[in-house]
């Protein structure tokens, strides 16, 4: 019998890229990531269109019920004593959740609720992480390889940066060679 099949993307776990070659790239340059670091003037020192982090996302149906599929790639390096990071987000909707998959590299995930208490979560291949709703979430690479991580989260869920205008609540930096989160006084 000769079923009909097609053959669905895929993701090639070592280098942590999609196997589509029809899908969304976008780059995030330093240049880009205004207010994410604390030391401003370490974040300006570094020429303007180095890439921190890329997106690739899998064209998706967009609406109610609808999931998009993206990895992020994130950069080893660090802005002064601070790692890498993604800007991250809380969700437009903020009752929509997401799904963490670790690919390739070492970082720690960075969660975050409403009321300002933030948790770390180390992220390494083979890692799943449940992101709940009402949560705002980054990526940060502590590693010295790229951070690769698959992402799954409803098309409706949008993205709202602007609720974390004044940052997250820890900064993760290396001081006398450890790796260390820092409480960020806001105010």
């Amino acid at each position: 019998m000769n079923i009909p099949s097609s053959m669905p993307p895929g993701v090639a776990f070592l280098s942590g890229q999609f196997t589509a070659e029809n899908g969304i790239k976008k780059i995030t340059r330093c240049g880009d990531l205004s207010g994410v670091f604390y030391d401003r003037a370490a974040w300006q020192a570094i020429p303007v269109d180095t890439p921190v982090y890329r997106v690739e996302m899998l064209r998706s149906p967009q609406g109610e019920g609808e999931l998009f599929v993206g990895i992020t790639h994130l950069q080893p390096g660090r802005v002064g004593d601070e790692f890498y990071m993604t800007r991250g987000h809380f969700h437009q909707r903020r009752e929509q959740g997401e799904v963490y998959f670790g690919l390739r590299g070492t970082g720690l995930l960075l969660l975050q609720n409403e009321q300002g208490v933030a948790r770390l979560e180390q992220i390494s291949p083979g890692s799943v992480h449940i992101i709940p709703g009402f949560t705002a979430h980054r990526l940060i690479n502590t590693g010295s390889e790229v951070l690769s991580a698959l992402a799954v989260w409803p098309s409706v869920a949008g993205h709202d940066y602007a609720a974390l205008a004044h940052g997250f609540a820890l900064r993760v930096i290396e001081q006398d060679g450890k790796i260390q989160a820092k409480e960020v006084q806001h105010g």
